[in-house]
């Protein structure tokens, strides 16, 4: 069993400490994985508007977010 699928089932612990440990982890992975592809979706050419679309968020918001990174 990979590391994520383990964090996952780890996620509906009945234990609290366990639970709400893998939801921390899940949502570091998961702004990795969100800036992984913001990344490769502006280095392939997509608008802001098309990521924020993709990603059910204002276009507003995802520049926001992301600008600082100099996508």
């Amino acid at each position: 069993m990979s590391d994520a699928t383990k964090v996952a089932a780890a996620a509906s612990s009945r234990d609290p400490a366990v639970g709400l440990a893998a939801v921390a982890s899940l949502r570091g992975l998961l702004e990795s994985l969100e800036e992984l592809q913001v990344s490769n979706a502006r280095s392939q050419g997509w608008s802001w508007q098309q990521i924020a679309d993709a990603l059910h968020v204002s276009r507003q918001a995802v520049h926001k977010k992301y600008r600082r990174y100099g996508f």
